[in-house]
């Protein structure tokens, strides 16, 4: 059984934690910082990755695991 610390430290478990952060909104105040105060536009205009968890899956292949007919 592997350690929560190793379980933390997994590449899928960290890419899955960078993939959250790529949501499909901008903090509002980029919003200001790069149009200036006088623009009304929606902060997901600015963002480069969206991301919904319903719609748009990463691809992640799940571990192997042994066959459970093997024994």
């Amino acid at each position: 059984m592997p350690s929560r610390k190793e379980i933390a430290r997994s590449s899928k478990k960290r890419h899955l934690a960078k993939a959250g952060k790529q949501t499909k909104w901008a903090p509002f105040w980029t919003v200001l910082k790069k149009f200036g105060k006088g623009k009304k536009i929606h902060p997901s205009r600015i963002t480069h990755v969206k991301r919904n968890w319903r719609t748009k899956k990463l691809k992640i292949k799940p571990r192997r695991t042994p066959k459970s007919y093997l024994g």
